[in-house]
């Protein structure tokens, strides 16, 4: 069947009061339903995101990230819609940015979209609106309990804006010098991981340690069920997260959606591997679910590129790379904690360069459209393609952010950091009024007639350990 294409005289498909917009897709609506699904599974990605945080952290802390989780959807959705989409998608943009043709979705309707003709633009502008999302909520990780919730959420709306939507630019509007070199991303592994955690790096470097992190304590999550959730969520929505970035119900969304799963299991996999050995025959359930991320990230930009052999393979590798680096924030002396860095920002580039080796054609072209050959096919130029992506995004990312944040200390009303105070006490009583994790105690002994009867047992922070000194 044929494509619907777009058409210049009716920029929004045409005026419902005159004709059934909804006609050219009569025969191939079935695409629609397919990323409307898509869409719909994509958003728990975000709650997903706040649980796995706020499981992360200690109690004291862990209320802020579910707050971000949802503030940050408002923020940035608010963007996306005023500014965010038009930069990005744009039909006249250049090889950098978009314009503001379609500014607070102007004309954004019922012709088919930028990405695929198989789908209208509206539907086209809300799939991507929670890639933004999410990629800004992994990216805020790196104020980790000693970031300002407020200036955090300015912050994410000007990266959003000047990050986000340039390097998404680059890699998925047809004008974008990526998108024309060619680099190959299928669904984010440049614009959702590798932006995300380089500037993650970016914003706990300007934030400087956290007080405690000057000492030798290593501080455990607080709550590993919370982790494990936060994990599921995200492995759920991010099967069609993958699977609807082929912007078509063809037989390459399915296949991205199989190497998605394979990938995040052979990631368990070898996460759990190394964990075993260096951890003298014990397991992690964190280490299961950071390896599930790492899967997840590696597959990304190669989903719908790869055979199902190399799916797995990239899983693997990904997760054994970002589990030996496990204490890499520690060698290089920057407090990242939530290892935004470590899982997004590097397993991000594994898996953009092995995307480079293993794509081909015989994967791509199940969407009957889309010739990509790889490495594997004979394209060894793929792979510096690949690397280019690399370097521009990661280096764009992280001092962009920069430069951002040291503006923002600087400016009154956006100082980034809580005082020490505050940051000892912790982000959900600084913050937060008569709310906290779980437990009210902590309430009640300031007030003792505040809440008195809704008292809730639970378990505090596990204790806390004292990393060995190093001997000379």
């Amino acid at each position: 069947m044929n494509m619907p294409e777009y058409n210049e005289s009716l920029p929004t498909g045409g005026d419902p009061r005159l004709v059934d917009v909804n006609a050219i897709y009569q025969d191939t609506g079935y695409h629609m339903v397919w990323i409307m699904a898509c869409t719909a599974v994509v958003w728990p990605i975000i709650p997903g995101i706040g649980l796995l945080y706020g499981g992360l952290a200690r109690r004291k802390a862990s209320l802020a990230l579910l707050w971000q989780s949802f503030l940050v959807s408002g923020v940035i959705s608010f963007q996306w819609w005023f500014i965010g989409y038009t930069l990005t998608y744009s039909r006249t943009a250049g090889p950098f940015i978009g314009n503001f043709a379609n500014i607070g979705l102007k004309g954004v309707a019922a012709a088919p979209s930028i990405g695929s003709g198989y789908i209208p633009e509206v539907l086209f502008a809300i799939f991507q609106c929670f890639f933004c999302v999410a990629t800004v909520q992994i990216m805020i990780g790196g104020a980790f309990e000693r970031g300002r919730l407020m200036p955090s959420l300015v912050f994410a709306f000007i990266w959003a804006t000047v990050v986000y939507c340039p390097v998404a630019c680059w890699t998925w509007n047809s004008s974008g010098w990526l998108f024309n070199l060619p680099s190959l991303d299928y669904a984010g592994g440049g614009p959702v991981h590798v932006a995300s955690g380089f500037s993650a790096l970016a914003y706990a470097v300007v934030l400087g340690k956290r007080k405690e992190k000057e000492s030798r304590v290593r501080h455990r999550p607080h709550n590993v069920t919370m982790v494990f959730l936060g994990t599921c969520f995200i492995w759920f929505g991010w099967l069609c997260f993958n699977g609807g970035s082929t912007l078509n119900a063809t037989v390459r969304a399915m296949y991205a959606m199989f190497n998605t799963n394979l990938a995040a299991s052979t990631g368990i996999l070898g996460w759990v591997m190394i964990d075993y050995f260096r951890k003298g025959g014990k397991f992690s359930v964190v280490g299961a679910c950071e390896g599930a991320i790492a899967g997840l990230v590696g597959i990304t930009p190669a989903a719908g590129f790869v055979p199902f052999w190399a799916a797995a393979i990239i899983g693997f590798i990904t997760s054994c790379v970002c589990a030996a680096l496990e204490d890499l924030t520690e060698w290089i002396q920057i407090d990242e904690s939530l290892d935004v860095f470590k899982l997004h920002g590097l397993g991000g580039l594994v898996g953009s360069f092995l995307t480079g080796i293993f794509a081909t054609s015989s994967v791509s072209l199940l969407d009957g459209m889309t010739d990509a050959p790889g490495g594997i096919d004979g394209n060894g130029m793929q792979i510096v393609y690949q690397l280019a992506d690399m370097f521009s995004i990661s280096t764009y990312s992280f001092v962009v952010s920069a430069i951002i944040l040291f503006a923002m200390k600087y400016i009154p009303g956006l100082s980034i950091r809580v005082d020490e105070d505050a940051e000892i006490r912790g982000l959900d009583a600084h913050e937060f009024y008569q709310e906290e994790v779980g437990d009210w105690s902590a309430i009640n002994k300031a007030d003792n007639n505040m809440l008195g009867s809704m008292v809730i047992s639970q378990p505090s922070t596990p204790p806390e350990e004292v990393a060995p000194e190093k001997r000379v």
